[in-house]
């Protein structure tokens, strides 16, 4: 007689101190600031840091390394993904992951199957332009080839006329060159001022991850699920499939393939309606101390529906949604307290004036308002120091803020004071 092996349940409180385990929260920020290597580690440990234009507040790919770190210096972040004018520490390069994202530059390799793909993966407008214009693609090579690294307008392509819904006005020669980036014959060499310059993918990536090769599409979407396993600790499978973007049917069978191999368990975690899957060897903490405001593009929240389940916190970015019909604000960041999100501010960098700005601040239902309002105070405090602003300013917006102002007012020159030293090197970048 077989017996018949039943799937382990979580509580829905120990799958979500497994996820924060997993993303790199609940251990105490190291003492001095983080160096390379550390920052290296967690980009490993996370897959991806996901890159926005967005910079009321912070360009967004250096907030979940605050988030989890603390206080560093974002210059080191810079010479590794290849950014600014200084020396290089090539360790990160960018490509389209979990949406446009810093990557391990051991990564890029899985994400061929995605480069050869382009009709499916990428948008119309850029699929479409080889076929349409194949000399213009091939003269765009051949300037990055003689002239790289280059930047967009050094195409000189004339623009194209705007297009009823198009998000960007690109020059043709800028799809052109993101034709290229796409399909991984040419690379973001590095960024000045956010703006990104181009050069042949030989001369971006290291020579021992160009000769690696190229697996198969499953085997490299098996390792992408891998890895969003290993940085999800537990999940369903669109939580998975969604962190590396990969196609649906796509997601479903590599999942399967990696529980038939013992490689996933399958869970029942209470109050999801989905079957969820453990990477076997994830942390199981019994409780999680973390302290956190985080980046609306922060691999822990980036899918909606899983933050909604893991929870219970409702989130959507409203910056495109116009100003009369936002609820919560522009650039709205949630803050983790404990294994909770317990709250979500609104913030914008003041450089002017040196103030870190507080536009609106909501409390969850049901938290401890005086409670969440002094760790909160004492996070802005200390995210404003590293960024090198000197005070924070809270307006009266949202039902936090009446308990928020006065606190951050005593707290924040303190926090700062402790961020002081990383705070003073930002100071003034802009970036």
């Amino acid at each position: 007689m077989t017996s018949v092996r039943t799937k382990a349940t979580l509580t829905l409180a120990a799958a979500r101190r497994i996820a924060l385990a997993a993303q790199g929260f609940g251990r105490p920020h190291p003492i001095r600031a983080p160096d390379s290597g550390q920052i290296v580690r967690l980009v490993r440990r996370l897959g991806a840091l996901q890159l926005d234009s967005v910079n009321v507040f912070m360009r967004a790919h250096y907030m979940p390394v605050f988030s989890r770190l603390g206080p560093y210096d974002r210059a080191r972040l810079d010479r590794l993904a290849g950014h600014g004018d200084g020396a290089m520490d090539r360790r990160l390069v960018e490509y389209w992951a979990h949406e446009a994202s810093l990557i391990p530059v051991e990564l890029h390799p899985l994400l061929r199957w995605r480069m050869a793909d382009v009709d499916r993966e990428a948008w119309r407008t850029i699929s479409r332009v080889a076929r349409q214009q194949p000399d213009l693609v091939a003269e765009t090579l051949q300037l990055v080839v003689d002239q790289g690294p280059i930047r967009a307008r050094d195409t000189g392509a004339v623009p194209s006329e705007p297009r009823p819904g198009q998000m960007w006005n690109w020059h043709e020669g800028k799809v052109a060159l993101e034709h290229l980036f796409f399909t991984g014959k040419i690379g973001a060499a590095r960024r000045v001022n956010f703006e990104r310059l181009y050069d042949t993918i030989e001369r971006v990536l290291p020579g021992d991850v160009l000769d690696r090769p190229t697996p198969s599409p499953a085997d490299a979407q098996r390792e992408l699920i891998r890895i969003a396993a290993r940085a999800l600790g537990v999940a369903a499978e669109p939580d998975l499939g969604d962190y590396f973007r990969l196609p649906r049917a796509a997601s479903k069978a590599r999942v399967a393939e990696l529980v038939a191999a013992g490689e996933l368990i399958e869970v029942d975690v209470e109050g999801w309606s989905a079957p969820a899957y453990l990477w076997p060897d994830a942390r199981r903490p019994r409780r999680i101390r973390a302290r956190a405001l985080l980046s609306p593009f922060d691999s822990l929240i980036w899918f909606r529906q899983r933050t909604e389940r893991l929870f219970g916190f409702r989130y959507r970015i409203e910056i495109y949604t116009p100003a009369a019909k936002r609820i919560y604000g522009y650039y709205v960041l949630p803050f983790l307290l404990g294994e909770e999100l317990v709250a979500r501010v609104d913030l914008k960098s003041d450089r002017t004036h040196g103030a870190l700005l507080v536009q609106g601040a909501f409390a969850e239902p049901g938290v401890d308002r005086v409670h969440v309002a002094r760790e909160l105070a004492d996070e802005l405090g200390l995210v404003a120091g590293w960024l090198g602003l000197d005070r924070v300013v809270v307006a009266r917006r949202g039902d936090l803020a009446g308990a928020l102002a006065p606190v951050a007012r005593r707290g924040d020159l303190a926090s700062a004071r402790a961020a002081g030293v990383v705070g003073a090197a930002a100071r003034g970048r802009g970036r």
